[in-house]
C-alpha cells in the first residue's frame, strides 16, 4: 500500500501555467511546467510562471519532470525552474528540440542538464513506480499522455488531446496503449477540461477542409492566412491544401517563430522544397504580388494580428495587402488579445481585401470536446477523476459529463492550485490550500523581481502618472537653494496646469519650513511628510493619486 498525493502548482482554475505533482511514497513526479500570459491590467509583465519554490526543499525527492507536449503553457517555465532545480527532464523528440532551443536562449549549457528523449514505448522505473507514455492527438507533433504506475493502480494524465483521426503518424492516438492501461486498474484520471463545454459532434475537420478549399477555389489573387505558430497541425493542413491548388508557399515570421523553423528543419512540417519560396523585401522592381502566392502569417498570441495590421497600413517590408488579396483568419482571439483582434478586423475590412474569418467552432479541434472527454473516461474507467487544465467552469463541465456516465459526485474532485488530494486505503480526502502556491511574475529576464507592490505602483502610474518634486537644501544654512522644480509624467499637461503646480511648490515650501527649523534635518521624515502633504493636496484638487517622489538633494554652498 503506497501513500499517494496529488496537487497542482498551476493549471487549475485558470488557463495556462500547467504544473501538476504526483507524490508516491515521498517520490515526486512533476507533470509539465508551463507559463501563462498576463491580462491587460498586469502592466509590463511578460509572462507568469508557477511559484515552484516550494519544491526546492524537496529537490532530492524529485524523480523528474515529464513533459506532455511542446506548447508554452506546458514547457516554458522550465528555463526558470531548471536554474534552481536541476532535475531530470523527460520528453519526446520534438518537445525536446523546442525545449533545448528555449534553454539555449537562456544561456544554459545543455551538458549540465539531464535531458532524456523518450518515445511512447519508453518505460522508466523508479523503485516500485514506473512511468509510461501513450501517443495522443493534439495540434502539435509527438504529444503524449503520461501514466504513473503504482502498486495501487495507475494515475493517468491525458494533457491536451482530441480523438480527431489523422493520417499523419505524428498526430495519431494510440488506442491500443490506452486499452492496455484500462486493464491495469486506473486509480485516477487527470483529464483536460478546456473543451468540456463544447458540444461538437465530429466532422469538424472535414468541414474546415471544405471551407478552406472553397475559399482557395474562389481566390483570384494572393491568399494570406493568419495562423498560430504553435498549431503545427493547421499549418500542415494549409500547406497541403495550398499544394493541391498548385500554389507557392511563403512563411512569414519563420525565423522569429522558432517552433516553425525547427519543425521544418527536422521534418515535422512537410513542404516540398520547390513549393517553398522566400520573399524579398518590397522595392521598385519587386512587389511580391505574384497571384500564386500563399503567405502564412505565423506568430503567438497577438503577433499575427499585429503583422496583418502592418500589411494593411502598407508598412510591412514583405507584403502590402490590396483589394485583390484574400485574407483567411484562422487565429481565434485568445484571452487578452480580443481588442487587438477586433481592431485588426476593422483595418482589414477597410483595406477592401476579401476577408474570410473561419468560425471559431471549426478551429476548436485542439481540445477534447464533451463527447471526447466522456469517451476517454469510458475507455480508461478510472476510479476517480480530477479535471485539470482549465478554469473552474471547465472543471465543473467535466464533473457534469462524468455524472452523465454514472460517476458519483464524490468520485470527481474539483481542486484548486495548492489543494492536496490524498489516496489512502482506496479512499480519498482533500486538504484545502495545504501547499502555499502563488505566481511568479516575469518582467524581462529576472525571476521574482515583480511583486504586488510593484504591480500596484504600475497600476497607479498607468492611471494617474507620476510627479517629482526636486529641490536643493543646504543643511548648514537650513535654506532651500535655487528654485523648486516640479516634473510630471502622465499626470497633467504642464502648460495648462501651471496654477496647480505652483500650489504644489507652495505646499512643499510650507512643509520644508517645519523641517528646517530644528537643529538637525531628519531626511526620511522630511521626504515622507512632503509625499503625504503633496498627495493629500493633489487628491483634494484633482481627485487623482499620482506617484509622488520627493527628490531632496543636500547641497553645500
Amino acid at each position: 500500500m503506497s501513500k499517494i498525493r496529488f496537487f497542482a502548482l498551476g493549471g487549475l482554475g485558470e488557463n495556462g501555467k500547467n504544473m501538476y505533482v504526483i507524490e508516491v511514497d515521498q517520490q515526486l513526479f512533476i507533470l509539465d511546467a508551463g507559463i501563462k500570459y498576463p491580462s491587460a491590467e498586469l502592466y509590463g509583465v511578460d509572462e507568469i510562471i508557477p511559484d515552484y519554490k516550494v519544491l526546492i526543499r524537496a529537490k532530492d525527492r524529485i524523480a523528474g519532470i515529464f513533459l506532455s507536449h511542446a506548447h508554452e503553457d506546458h514547457i516554458s517555465a522550465l528555463p526558470h525552474i531548471l536554474k534552481d532545480l536541476n532535475v531530470p527532464v523527460y520528453a519526446t523528440n520534438f518537445t525536446m528540440q523546442i525545449l533545448k532551443d528555449l534553454l539555449k536562449d537562456e544561456g544554459f549549457n545543455l551538458d549540465d542538464l539531464t535531458l532524456n528523449t523518450i518515445s511512447q514505448n519508453s518505460i522508466i522505473k523508479f523503485g516500485h513506480v514506473r512511468v509510461t507514455f501513450f501517443n495522443t492527438t493534439h495540434s502539435i507533433p509527438e504529444s503524449v499522455g503520461i501514466a504513473v504506475h503504482t502498486v495501487d493502480g495507475v494515475i493517468v494524465y491525458t494533457s491536451d488531446f482530441t480523438f480527431d483521426q489523422s493520417g499523419d503518424v505524428m498526430y495519431q492516438t494510440d488506442f491500443r496503449k490506452i486499452n492496455e492501461l484500462a486493464e491495469k486498474n486506473v486509480l485516477a484520471l487527470l483529464i483536460e477540461s478546456l473543451g468540456s463545454t463544447l458540444e461538437l459532434k465530429g466532422g469538424v475537420s472535414t468541414n474546415l477542409n471544405h471551407k478552406i478549399n472553397s475559399i482557395y477555389t474562389n481566390a483570384e489573387g494572393r491568399i494570406i492566412v493568419s495562423l498560430f505558430s504553435s498549431d503545427l497541425r493547421k499549418i500542415q493542413r494549409i500547406i497541403d491544401i495550398s499544394l493541391m491548388h498548385h500554389r507557392k508557399i511563403a512563411i512569414i515570421g519563420r525565423r522569429a517563430q522558432r517552433i516553425v523553423d525547427i519543425a521544418i528543419q527536422n521534418g515535422y512540417l512537410n513542404i516540398p522544397k520547390e513549393s517553398l519560396i522566400t520573399l524579398r523585401y518590397i522595392d521598385d522592381k519587386n512587389k511580391n504580388d505574384d497571384k500564386n502566392i500563399v503567405a502564412l502569417v505565423t506568430g503567438n498570441r497577438h503577433e499575427p494580428f499585429f503583422m496583418l495590421q502592418r500589411m494593411c497600413k502598407k508598412v510591412d517590408r514583405l507584403i502590402n495587402i490590396t483589394d485583390e488579396d484574400t485574407v483567411i483568419l484562422m487565429t481565434a482571439p485568445v484571452p487578452g488579445t480580443e481588442k487587438m483582434a477586433a481592431r485588426t478586423l476593422d483595418i482589414l475590412y477597410r483595406s477592401d481585401a476579401k476577408v474570410e474569418v473561419v468560425d471559431k467552432r471549426l478551429l476548436t479541434a485542439a481540445h477534447a470536446t464533451a463527447e471526447e472527454i466522456k469517451m476517454m473516461i469510458n475507455l480508461l474507467k478510472p476510479k476517480y477523476i480530477i479535471p485539470t487544465i482549465g478554469e473552474f467552469r471547465h472543471q465543473f463541465g467535466v464533473r457534469r459529463l462524468a455524472q452523465e456516465i454514472n460517476y458519483k459526485e464524490n468520485q470527481v474532485h474539483l481542486l484548486d492550485n495548492g489543494d492536496v488530494l490524498t489516496f489512502d486505503n482506496k479512499e480519498t480526502y482533500v486538504s484545502r490550500s495545504e501547499i502555499n502556491v502563488g505566481e511568479i511574475l516575469i518582467d524581462g529576464t529576472a525571476v521574482g523581481d515583480v511583486n504586488d507592490f510593484v504591480m500596484k505602483d504600475r497600476e497607479l502610474l498607468a492611471e494617474d502618472g507620476a510627479l517629482l518634486v526636486v529641490a536643493h537644501i543646504s543643511p548648514r544654512t537650513k535654506k532651500i537653494i535655487g528654485e523648486v522644480k516640479i516634473i510630471t509624467k502622465g499626470f497633467v499637461y504642464v502648460q495648462e496646469s501651471e496654477e496647480i503646480l505652483n500650489k504644489v511648490k507652495e505646499k512643499f515650501i510650507e512643509v520644508s519650513q517645519k523641517h528646517l527649523e530644528g537643529k538637525y534635518i531628519n531626511w526620511n521624515e522630511y521626504k515622507r511628510d512632503v509625499r503625504n502633504e503633496v498627495n493629500r493636496f493633489i487628491y483634494q484638487e484633482t481627485r487623482r493619486s499620482p506617484i509622488t517622489i520627493p527628490v531632496i538633494i543636500s547641497t553645500e554652498n
